[in-house]
């Protein structure tokens, strides 16, 4: 009996109608009279999902008692001795109640599918066990129920059940998928549109992952090497010469036209090490291609046009991007080029485009190759071998009294010149091939002591032997001479793997990697030089080690980078070869100066819009918040010293009340405005301290009437890193926002809820609420949404509110109320070390 067959179907959330979707699969499967029984089905209480049980067989479940409670688990025994054809199975992820056959709920779909029954089943996105993190971090939750990433890979389909996320919200504002006192608290915490829109992306690209291994599954079983332009793929030919970032940013153009279309450049080297590429200007295009969203692979092959299109047919890419070659006219004798070459055998289903550029016929170099370095000690034993080490040889042949025969005295010197190869390399074996060829004529070949040869044999074999040593010799050399070369590559690209790997990530800070350079040559000091112009002095961007120089002439070793900066290095002349990788390591030096002050000024940036923002909102503090105290005070005042009303001790008293509490309330104010000022002078910093919600909150309503707010703050929420004062004043106008639309049917709600490292605090109206367009209109100065009489107020107490928000490190945001109206959320940072809430799904979110 064969395996199973196993389907899933995939949703971003709880709620989005995977069990429906699963069910109705099961009716269309019965009506066309397939044996199909359901295992396992939990349909919550929801009634559409209910209903879509009838006319389907339900197998028993299994009860089992744990802690005291009875629990119902799916029978596995009963599943295979029923044997169906199809089973359906839901909730995947699911952690089975101790006692239970297996763990886990995908291990006894794994034993259904073994016994060869077809199973489908459904999984959420959230579940998945490698974005158990992820997920977390967007919503705050941790997801206790995963199941392993290769389970849901393995499924033979998956179909992803997909809903917007206000879609979702409407459903479940509609009591369609939890109940009505489950219903706020999930749209407060867990199904807010920023987690939904995140967990559908979730869903949509790991799908869309999937389905790319689906396809290129099937072209590798089916052995297709066409182009399948199911998705935009463009490949760019780099040769390491200026012409590339012309190159990539020609793809990039191209790549914006289509969604979801990718950049992919390769470099092409020869498998023998010999490259006429500039390292500095891979690193550099390198940088440009990942910086535009692209990525960039380094592959071996001889023949770079049949590489390249291997590569373009390999990753299913659908248009190939070249320069026009640099070469000169007379340089075409030694074939017809990269780009004709890859245009003539692309075939239909590649599209190859020669971009013009700068360098167009201008020369492109012909690689040289430099041979590798063997050391002074190894020349100097070469030199020994090849030349004492025949004379030693020969000394001691003659001393013996039976000869080995002239075929293995020839073995015998042969074998030191194959010696003095490996040591010194060519030109101590060839000088080893010249003294033991004189050496064999002189005393070994008759007539002897004399250097010439009687026997035609005896000069054949001379002959032979000396042809023979210095081939061998010569790829003896070679071969050591590659293998020094591979090592030394092998280091460099361990380098340079370095680089792309940390700085381009941002990992590495300019005196991490000028000490790297440090080390890795060996120098006592390095010090990365600029100016701003030629006519300028050098200055020091960063250096590290004892006495840094401060000029480049001064420096043992120095690369330029472009025309004002440089990298100047004291301690040893480095070899020529070694400037490769220096150049790299400048060129990354300057990248990483450039990141830091690009961070730096845009800290210095933010500062600014952060007291722009504060700027603002004390200007509309000042034309709003102060007029409501002096309105007071003045009436009082007015009222006191009226000669027509004869005023009671008790009324005087109360007027005079009104006026001390409007002045300690402008006082207050005026002083927070104060406080705010200097801050932007830079005199004070922010007055941010832990503190608990519910002393602030309670003091923000004292504008509204009685019994107009309901407030709901938990005592066990994390305290908050707030300034007082501020929060105070934006709770204040938030509210009595809230309560000046609300219709008066019933208070307006303010709650509040911890979710991971944030606190929320959510004021709710019922009033008409505001249309999507308008939510981010009403936070802009002098913007009453439906054109509010002047008695309103002056449109500014959410401007207010938003920028001292924002001063706070905080967020204030509008969103829909379920059933009608506008809710108020204001997201503010928990404090270090409190007391953190963990907050739950409902116990139907797991689902």
């Amino acid at each position: 009996m064969g395996r199973g067959t196993l389907r899933i179907y995939l949703g971003a959330a709880p709620g989005v109608g995977k069990t429906y979707a699963m069910l109705s699969e099961a009716h269309r499967r019965v009506e066309r009279g397939t044996d199909c029984v359901v295992a396992f089905v939990e349909h919550h209480d929801r009634p559409r999902t209910e209903v879509m049980l009838h006319g389907l067989e339900l197998l028993p479940r299994r009860e089992l008692e744990y802690r005291g409670t009875v629990f119902t688990e799916m029978d596995v025994d009963a599943v295979l001795e029923r044997a169906p054809a199809v089973a359906l199975v839901d909730e995947l992820a699911h952690t089975n109640v101790p006692g239970s056959r297996n763990a886990k709920r995908w291990q006894d779909v794994e034993e259904l599918l073994k016994a060869g029954i077809d199973v489908i089943s459904t999984v959420n996105i959230q579940h998945l066990e490698s974005l158990g993190d992820v997920v977390e971090s967007i919503t705050g939750v941790r997801q206790r129920e995963t199941v392993p990433d290769e389970v849901v890979r393995r499924a033979d389909q998956i179909e992803l059940v997909d809903m917007s996320p206000q879609a979702l919200r409407r459903r479940m504002a509609h009591g369609n998928i939890y109940r009505p006192d489950k219903m706020d608290a999930a749209l407060s915490n867990y199904f807010r549109p920023g987690n939904l829109t995140a967990l559908r992306e979730l869903a949509l690209l790991w799908v869309a992952d999937r389905v790319d291994e689906y396809l290129q599954q099937y072209r590798g079983e089916h052995n297709i090497r066409t182009t399948w332009q199911a998705r935009e793929r463009i490949v760019v030919g780099l040769t390491g010469g200026p012409e590339g970032r012309t190159l990539i940013r020609r793809a990039s153009r191209m790549a914006a036209k289509g969604s979801g279309s990718e950049i992919l450049a390769v470099y092409i080297a020869r498998s023998d090490g010999l490259t006429s590429a500039s390292p500095k200007e891979l690193a550099v295009q390198r940088t440009l291609v990942e910086d535009l969203g692209g990525t960039f692979h380094h592959v071996i092959g001889d023949d770079i046009p049949a590489a390249l299109l291997e590569f373009a047919r390999g990753v299913n890419a659908t248009q190939i991007v070249l320069g026009s070659s640099r070469r000169k006219t007379w340089q075409y004798i030694y074939g017809p080029g990269v780009g004709a070459t890859v245009a003539r055998e692309s075939g239909p289903d590649l599209d190859v485009h020669i971009v013009t550029h700068e360098e167009v016929a201008k020369g492109r170099g012909l690689p040289m190759a430099r041979g590798a370095r063997l050391g002074r000690a190894r020349i100097l034993w070469g030199w020994l071998v090849g030349v004492v080490g025949p004379v030693l040889l020969a000394v001691v042949l003659r001393s013996m009294e039976d000869a080995p025969g002239l075929a293995n005295d020839v073995l015998l010197f042969l074998f030191l010149t194959v010696a003095a190869a490996l040591l010194g390399g060519v030109r101590p074996a060839l000088a080893s091939a010249a003294v033991g060829s004189m050496l064999l004529n002189y005393w070994f070949t008759p007539p002897t002591h004399t250097l010439t040869v009687q026997d035609p044999e005896n000069l054949v074999a001379i002959v032979i032997f000396f042809a023979v040593a210095v081939a061998v010799s010569s790829v003896v050399d070679l071969a050591a001479r590659r293998t020094h070369q591979a090592a030394r590559l092998r280091a460099e690209s361990e380098i340079l793997s370095f680089l792309a790997g940390s700085v381009l990530r941002g990992e590495t800070a300019l005196d991490a990697l000028l000490d790297r350079v440090r080390e890795t040559f060996a120098m006592e000091s390095v010090a990365l030089l600029e100016r701003s112009s030629d006519v300028e002095p050098w200055s020091c961007a960063g250096y590290v080690g004892p006495a840094p120089v401060t000029r480049p002439e001064d420096a043992d070793v120095d690369m330029p980078v472009g025309d004002n900066m440089a990298l100047a290095l004291s301690g040893r002349v480095l070899p020529a070869e070694d400037r490769r990788v220096l150049g790299a390591f400048a060129a990354q030096a300057a990248v990483v100066l450039d990141r830091q002050r690009l961070v730096g000024e845009a800290e210095q940036a933010r500062r600014l819009a952060e007291g722009n923002r504060i700027r603002t909102a004390l200007l509309a503090a000042v034309s709003h918040d102060l007029r409501t105290p002096l309105a007071s005070i003045k009436a009082a005042v007015s009222s006191l010293r009226s000669d027509d009303v004869a005023w009671s001790e008790e009324d005087e008293a109360e007027l005079l009340e009104g006026i001390e509490d409007g002045a300690d309330r402008l006082d207050h104010l005026v002083g927070n405005l104060l406080d705010m000022s200097r801050l932007q002078t830079g005199t004070v910093t922010p007055l941010i301290r832990e503190i608990d919600l519910d002393e602030v909150v309670p003091m923000a309503l004292g504008g509204v009437p009685e019994g107009s707010v309901d407030l709901d703050i938990p005592e066990t929420l994390p305290m908050v890193a707030v300034d007082p004062g501020l929060l105070e004043r934006v709770v204040a106008n938030i509210v009595e926002n809230a309560v000046k639309y609300n219709p008066g049917q019933e208070p307006v709600a303010v709650a509040a809820s911890a979710l991971g490292g944030r606190v929320e605090l959510r004021v709710v109206d019922r009033g008409r609420g505001v249309p999507d367009e308008a939510k981010e209109r009403i936070f802009e100065p002098f913007q009453r949404y439906g054109d509010a009489p002047r008695g309103a107020g002056v449109g500014l107490g959410l401007a207010v509110s938003r920028g001292f928000a924002e001063a706070m490190g905080g967020t204030l945001d509008a969103e829909d109320t379920p059933g009608g109206g506008l809710t108020m959320v204001l997201t503010l940072t928990a404090a270090p070390g409190g007391v953190r809430t963990e907050t739950e799904l409902p116990a139907r979110a797991t689902s």
